[in-house]
């Protein structure tokens, strides 16, 4: 059993959910809200939980892409119960959607009002005892700063800060075996991204630029594995060490990737589909301002080809779609988003940040 504290209180281990009534206890919760989604309770692992908890309080309408009208439903359910605590059970949605109804529980005012674009990072306090349970490898959110929510107006948000990061995190590969190889797939895109981006990022931060590194090498060598023996659980627990290694170097901040997939995700679709559609034409733009750092990335990962060419064989390889308008997304759209990608603060650590009419052409090249 490892336990690692770094940035949060990390269980990780095959079987390690068997920790979750002491960590409970230890937090002082007594009635914790849990919160997942209907896959996940399909699977089984809703009722594994209850009964570890002794029946908490549940929520299990999680939508695909978090909203404020569900997290509302949580919250309601939160009060009507008198919960003191929340439990997150699922991937990153409804590990969001439990930092947002922790925010709610004890913040005044609504979710948009605690987005970075409005000031929010300098309202957000301490939320109410939180213990994220990731079930996919792939967000990281487990141990991210963020809270990504699409509110009631259609605006996607994003709500950041250090007190949004769970108190506790049970990392359990087994949670991860019943997932179908699409979405194992897609998660495992989207941890690899964190990897690379991060790695990438302007920001100064050598410890996670060295974690980011070494999620980049662990998906090379255990995406494919994952997504062909989906029993095995060597590669599960592998790539759900990669997942945890690129939430934890988020604090170094993304790039143009996630700036313009931020926008595309308001539409509803799959963000590790997206980030694995965007990611090589961005790091093919990025070649020209961190030459020596993507280098150093495909000697690290034993790549024969070129980064972006490797990322764009592999996504083919997995199985997901390789163009925006394979999942419904138009020409038409993409002035706007390309608009609202460039003013994202994420695009502010690209090695080169992009303007809206950079970004536009890259949304192009991936249509």
């Amino acid at each position: 059993m490892a336990l690692i504290n770094y940035l949060a209180r990390i269980h990780f281990d095959l079987g390690a959910i068997a920790q979750l009534p002491g960590e409970v206890e230890r937090l002082g919760i007594t009635r914790p809200l849990l919160v997942t989604d209907p896959g996940v309770a399909e699977a089984g692992h809703a009722e594994r939980v209850a009964e570890l908890l002794r029946t908490p309080a549940i929520f299990t309408d999680t939508p695909a892409n978090p909203t404020e009208a569900a997290a509302k439903q949580a919250f309601a359910i939160y009060t009507q119960d008198k919960c003191d605590g929340v439990i997150a059970l699922g991937g990153g949605s409804a590990i969001d959607l439990a930092k947002a109804v922790g925010l709610l529980a004890t913040h005044p005012g609504t979710l948009a009002e605690y987005g970075i674009k409005a000031g929010g990072y300098d309202k957000i306090g301490e939320i109410t005892p939180f213990i994220a349970i990731p079930t996919a490898s792939g967000t990281g959110a487990e141990v991210g700063r963020a809270c990504v929510m699409t509110l009631e107006t259609g605006a996607k948000i994003a709500c950041v800060h250090e007190n949004l990061i769970a108190d506790v995190v049970i990392c359990d590969p087994e949670l991860t075996v019943s997932l179908p190889r699409r979405f194992t797939a897609a998660t495992g895109m989207d941890a690899l991204c964190h990897g690379i981006e991060t790695y990438l990022s302007t920001t100064y931060n050598p410890p996670a630029e060295a974690i980011a590194r070494d999620c980049v090498i662990r998906c090379a060598n255990w995406l494919k594995i994952t997504a062909d023996e989906p029993d095995n659980r060597e590669a599960r627990s592998e790539m759900m060490m990669a997942a945890l290694e690129g939430g934890l170097c988020l604090q170094k901040g993304l790039g143009a990737i996630h700036a313009a997939t931020l926008p595309l995700g308001a539409l509803g679709l799959h963000h590790g589909e997206l980030n694995a559609i965007v990611m090589p034409h961005v790091i093919k733009f990025n070649r020209d301002y961190a030459a020596d750092k993507i280098v150093a990335l495909e000697q690290a990962a034993g790549l024969n080809d070129k980064l972006e060419d490797w990322c764009a064989s592999l996504t083919k390889y997995l199985g997901l779609p390789t163009r925006l308008g394979e999942l419904g997304v138009t020409e038409a759209q993409l002035p706007k988003m390309a608009q609202e990608a460039a003013g994202e603060h994420l695009n502010q650590t690209n090695p080169k940040p992009l303007d809206a009419e950079e970004m536009l052409a890259i949304m192009r090249k991936a249509l």
